[in-house]
């Protein structure tokens, strides 16, 4: 799985990862038991009435998470719910336990669970839970939760990418607040050649690796087509809009060797960047140093057909389509994750910033009600995107190279591109099977 490096822990960005795992990606390389904690506090089943539970989470950054979903179990009436909670490459070691007898009864999974859990039968149907409730639901992450007509998960939270900027800075630099692409490139030149900061930044790799896939849907641009046969996106739209980025990194109003990475806001609080590309995870810590002084947009539109674009990714909670206890894990899924609100909330916000899974819940948050929260949360109801399921590992690992030899050496899109095609037809016609 191509699960970018993040600086420190934080809730799993592989959610915006170019791959979608397959099972024999996530069997390979974990062939052990999973080493893991459990809550050890819960009421024996003979206290609840004689079910027992196991639910898995992966290992959270964030202080706290771990007592308070183990508090969430404990709460739950009707069954003992044992939570397990798994450090290390999460993906694999699931995927190893999903093959045992020893797998979870609920566990999570990034985007509502891959094409391959759903294909052969490892998810239960939560159809029945999802669907009377699917419009309290963000319209963006529910979308990507259905397949074909169908519901493998319930989204738990939200996490998202974000560009932010200093406003003090645009001022001193006399440039207004970018709202396409080329005002992007003109505000952040402005206040590099002003020399009170640089301009740009999304990582110490000048930003390919981040931006490749938000590049071709702010050009306009969707991964395949409508009936995910071929790729959606090779046109002088998306050929231009990687020409614009690169001539934007040789202007040299694009940082590079900042403090830290992108998924870090350290450049931008530090001064080394008027703008920076990050997570929403980072506000706390941005509004700690800054005050009022910095402000969120989607990634501008590039070209004449391009949108705004905030890429987005989301935890499910999925049931075991082969525990000895369907029914009573998707009573749980239910009462947690579509009943228990408040708890929903908490999971949100309370440990770092994320979006609730449920529209009418950031209303409830102090930081998403207003500000740059309540700018972050329209972002991805207007302009959340986010990887289709059967954009693959392959077809992932191939577009970022491409996108690398284009913007860092210099190479010709169109020349790059020219084989993608062919390829991607052939990994989607194995996928359609």
């Amino acid at each position: 799985m191509n699960t970018p490096s993040l600086a420190r822990p934080r809730r799993r960005w592989s959610l915006m990862a170019a791959a979608t795992l397959t099972v024999a990606a996530l069997v390979s390389g974990c062939q052990s038991s999973p080493t893991s904690d459990t809550a050890g506090t819960a009421p024996s089943p003979d206290e609840k009435g004689g079910v027992a539970l196991s639910q898995w989470y992966h290992e959270y950054g964030e202080p706290g998470v771990k007592k308070a979903v183990e508090g969430y179990a404990a709460d739950y009436p009707d069954a003992e719910v044992k939570v397990q909670w798994t450090p290390g490459d999460y993906g694999s070691v699931l995927g190893s336990s999903l093959l045992t007898d020893d797998a979870p009864d609920v566990f999570e999974f990034e985007q509502g669970g891959s094409l391959d859990m759903i294909r052969s039968g490892q998810l239960a149907d939560l159809t029945d839970i999802v669907e009377p409730v699917k419009d309290q639901f963000n319209e963006s992450v529910i979308k990507r939760f259905e397949h074909d007509g169908k519901f493998y998960a319930v989204p738990q939270a939200i996490d998202m990418q974000v560009l932010y900027y200093r406003p003090s800075l645009l001022k001193e630099a006399g440039v207004d607040v970018p709202k396409t692409f080329d005002e992007l490139v003109a505000a952040a030149q402005a206040v590099d050649k002003k020399g009170t900061a640089g301009g740009f930044f999304a990582g110490n790799d000048a930003g390919v690796g981040v931006l490749g896939t938000i590049l071709l849907w702010a050009s306009g641009n969707e991964q395949l087509n409508n009936d995910r046969t071929d790729v959606a996106f090779l046109n002088e739209d998306f050929y231009r809009a990687l020409e614009s980025y690169r001539d934007f990194v040789k202007s040299g109003a694009v940082v590079r060797g900042a403090s830290n990475d992108w998924s870090s806001p350290d450049a931008f609080i530090n001064g080394e960047a008027a703008f920076q590309w990050t997570g929403l995870w980072a506000l706390p810590e941005v509004e700690e140093a800054l005050g009022d002084d910095f402000g969120v947009i989607a990634f501008p539109a590039i070209g004449a057909n391009g949108r705004p674009v905030v890429p987005f990714g989301a935890f499910g909670a999925s049931v075991n389509a082969k525990s000895e206890n369907v029914e009573e894990a998707k009573k749980y899924v239910k009462w947690l994750w579509v009943d228990q609100e408040d708890k929903q909330l908490d999971f949100a916000t309370a440990y770092g910033t994320h979006i609730p899974a449920k529209d009418a819940l950031a209303d409830r948050s102090d930081t998403l009600s207003s500000g740059p929260g309540a700018d972050a949360v329209r972002f991805v109801k207007e302009n959340g995107v986010t990887n289709d399921i059967m954009w693959s590992g392959t077809l992932g690992e191939s577009f970022n190279a491409a996108v690398s030899n284009v913007v860092l050496k210099d190479a010709d899109p169109r020349s790059e591109f020219s084989g993608f095609e062919k390829q991607a037809r052939e990994e989607l016609g194995k996928l359609q099977q």
